[in-house]
């Protein structure tokens, strides 16, 4: 017999006497420097990349995200979810969740190693045969780092996985630098992929305090496969939405232009993943712990929306404004028309972890299905919508993807009000003041930097008047959320 996974992770971290408070307080901080480190990381290398690298090379790499998500999707079978779901968990449960799929992704890699050509024939790139075959690889070994990943989430150790993740991003981009140097180009970026994944799951097995048995016994996959594979279904669907447009530029568009979208979407998800991930990784296991009072629960996801709002109007707002700067300086105007592309995304950003809080919340309550069927119909109108409009260019295709995800907050909505009966106006309150309070300081900030011609020091000065701006304003209005994090975080430094 094994003793329990969750007893031993308790003596070992020491948090049973915390509060759900302080638990959130804590992830939110760890999954906020693991989220900001991560995205310096990835810009400053991107900025390299970008540099060197054209739309060609982005474009050969970027037509494969598709299945390189819906594969990810796959190998992962809904099962993190299901783990931090449930109340009582022992080895077996983990162990079976391992097997299966390291099972899954092995016969999922297989097929994708065989489908190779297929693939290069859609996209009439022959190269994309061995250059899929090798960035396949990323999923297959990630696969074996599930488990311990859904053991960390599950017990809200943001510490260990910021450095997780931290570290795997800053030691597999220097590997891609190196390459890209000497003369591989997207092979460096392919590569870059694959060591990401090695370097990631070889530290959750370092951090996670769990090995897997050869004792197979799938019982508890029985138990859990009628929830997850609801979520593997919406996932797969999910995927396919998120990459819909970069699979159609590649159909039928040139390599040079998928570029310049890939680079677009690269900057706005820059920014947009802060705080998308930083809630992803403590909103269910908050929420699941708080089902059992769905006051304390509205309370708790009010919360959270408030906390998004704050963060993310300004972030992404902020780096819609100044990307026509930014860009410029950073990558040079080579990528000039990746500008309005972002912009636009940048939009998008600012409500997209809105929607994730949605449907994570939806999760929590065990939901599945109605997760599922809200995310298939949402994926059939994308596509009949994109593929009508394709022909009237790049930038119709992304404001049609932008309304469709903004409209679908609504039908999210109404499950939420079923559920823990949150109002319409309760996230009207909770979030517009901070977008209000955005757009003032943008709109004044724009005024205010007019003037201002050499395009360095207008970026400093955008930049910089904005912060100053929505600061006074938080401080002036005495908002909660801003007197919480800062308090928050001016114990963290005492400590």
């Amino acid at each position: 017999m094994h003793t329990s996974v969750e007893e031993a992770y308790d003596k070992k971290v020491n948090m049973t006497n915390l509060s759900l408070k302080e638990k959130t307080a804590k992830g939110l901080y760890w999954g906020g420097i693991s989220s900001g480190l991560r995205q310096i990381l990835s810009a400053l290398f991107g900025i390299i990349f970008a540099r060197i690298l054209t739309q060609d090379d982005y474009g050969m790499v970027g037509v494969l995200s598709i299945f390189m998500g819906v594969a990810s999707t796959i190998q992962e079978g809904g099962f993190t979810a299901a783990l931090i779901n449930r109340k009582e968990i022992k080895h077996e449960d983990y162990n079976a969740v391992f097997w299966f799929c390291f099972g899954a992704s092995s016969l999922l890699y297989l097929l994708f190693f065989f489908c190779a050509p297929l693939i290069a024939l859609f996209f009439k790139e022959p190269e994309l045969v061995a250059l899929s075959r090798v960035l396949f690889l990323w999923f297959w070994i990630g696969s074996m780092g599930i488990v311990h990943n859904a053991l960390l989430l599950k017990k809200m150790q943001m510490k260990e996985r910021a450095k997780i993740d931290v570290l795997a991003l800053l030691l597999s981009n220097l590997l891609g630098v190196v390459l890209i140097l000497n003369g591989y180009k997207y092979w460096g970026l392919v590569w870059q992929t694959v060591a990401y994944g090695i370097v990631a799951t070889a530290l959750r097995w370092y951090y996670a305090a769990w090995r897997p048995s050869l004792h197979f016994n799938f019982a508890p996959i029985k138990e859990m496969f009628p929830f997850s594979i609801k979520l593997v279904l919406t996932g797969f669907v999910t995927q396919v939405n998120n990459n819909i447009l970069t699979t159609l530029l590649g159909r039928f568009y040139t390599k040079h232009e998928v570029g310049d979208y890939t680079q677009g979407n690269k900057w706005s998800t820059l920014g947009s993943s802060f705080v998308n991930e930083i809630l992803q990784s403590v909103a269910q296991p908050v929420l699941v712990e708080a089902n059992d009072n769905r006051d304390r629960q509205r309370h708790i996801f009010r919360k959270m929306l408030r906390f998004i709002a704050f963060i993310s109007f300004p972030a992404l707002f902020g780096l819609a404004f100044v990307a026509p700067e930014l860009i410029v300086i950073l990558i040079t105007d080579k990528w000039m028309n990746s500008i309005s592309i972002m912009q636009l995304l940048c939009v998008w950003g600012a409500f997209l972890p809105i929607y994730t809080t949605y449907t994570q919340l939806v999760i929590a309550h065990g939901k599945s299905n109605i997760y599922l069927i809200n995310t298939l119909v949402i994926g059939l109108v994308q596509l009949l919508t994109l593929l009508f409009l394709y022909r009237y260019g790049i930038l119709v295709m992304v404001i049609a993807f932008i309304l469709i995800n903004m409209i679908w907050l609504l039908v999210w909505h109404y499950y939420v009000h079923g559920l823990i009966g949150l109002k319409i106006w309760h996230v009207v309150k909770d979030i517009f003041p901070y977008m209000g309070v955005t757009l003032l300081v943008l709109f004044a900030t724009c005024l205010i930097t007019l003037p201002i011609q050499n395009i360095y020091l207008l970026l400093i000065c955008k930049i910089g008047v904005a912060v100053i701006l929505y600061v006074t304003i938080m401080k002036l209005t005495n908002s909660v959320m801003f007197k919480e994090s800062v308090d928050f975080l001016l114990k963290k430094k005492r400590k």
